[in-house]
């Protein structure tokens, strides 16, 4: 019951945290325009390539274009989410940690990390959320899926535990500024790797297989999961890696955002 209670306390205040920042956004709603606008644009653009090389190629490796297309839609659900909800994790690297601006979270009575990613709602992201249901609703008609009850159930799950993934590589990477005040360009890095997870990790080398498979497990925010839908295969790794995956970075994130709020000391004068 009381973990229940305080489950239902952190809902209540994310909704106000939420409401408090769609109100500052009506007052600016030109950036917020501009913001999903540009998201839009830059996932037009990258699916207007995709159809200028599909139109001088048949397939690539072995993948169609309603294929890659599917997969692509897949991956921006989840990374949609993850910036809508978790965004400000962003600014622990870039400035929170080094200015001091950190002091203000550890006066909430809440944890650090919540009272951190409920105070921004990004809603640019709402343009990339937008482009990706549009990519998988234009693509599922052009491809033979079994769409029963239980792909539905796993679908969701992949969706839910691929955010995660994303969440929990800002995480880790974000919580290095607790020790060296600022890592946003950590974040950057590795948080950019998730563009070889829109298309099928068999189209690159070994080591980059390697790379987005094991290290930053971006495949299976998209590539694995997404794969299973399209052409099969066993659940047990394209969908429950993605489970694990994430599981094991958020806990890894969590673990070092813990170790670093206890490391953490404010900024110099």
């Amino acid at each position: 019951m009381k973990l229940l209670r305080k489950t239902h306390r952190m809902f209540k205040l994310h909704r106000i945290f939420i409401k408090q920042d769609l109100k500052k956004l009506m007052e600016y709603k030109i950036d917020f325009l501009t913001g999903a606008v540009g998201m839009l644009l830059t996932q037009i653009i990258n699916i207007f390539f995709l159809s200028v090389i599909f139109s001088n190629i048949p397939d690539l490796d072995g993948y169609t274009f309603g294929q890659i297309i599917f997969i692509y839609g897949f991956a921006l659900i989840p990374k949609a989410i993850d910036h809508l909800f978790f965004d400000n994790l962003w600014a622990i690297g870039y400035f929170i940690i080094r200015k001091g601006d950190f002091d203000k979270y550890l006066t909430r009575p809440v944890s650090t990390l919540f009272a951190v990613t409920v105070e921004k709602f990004q809603v640019d992201a709402f343009g990339e959320l937008l482009v990706g249901i549009l990519l998988l609703g234009w693509s599922i008609p052009q491809l033979t899926l079994n769409i029963s009850a239980l792909n539905i159930f796993l679908f969701i799950i992949a969706i839910f535990f691929a955010t995660f993934i994303y969440t929990g590589v800002k995480l880790i990477t974000s919580s290095i500024a607790f020790w060296t005040k600022r890592s946003g360009h950590i974040i950057y890095m590795f948080y950019m790797i998730n563009d070889f997870a829109k298309y099928p990790t068999t189209i690159y080398n070994k080591a980059v297989r390697a790379v987005v498979t094991y290290i930053v497990p971006f495949a299976f925010t998209a590539f694995f999961p997404a794969s299973y839908f399209i052409i099969g295969g066993n659940p047990w790794y394209n969908i429950g890696g993605t489970v694990v995956m994430s599981v094991i970075l958020m806990a890894v994130g969590i673990f070092i955002w813990n170790k670093g709020v206890t490391a953490y000391e404010s900024a110099g004068s």
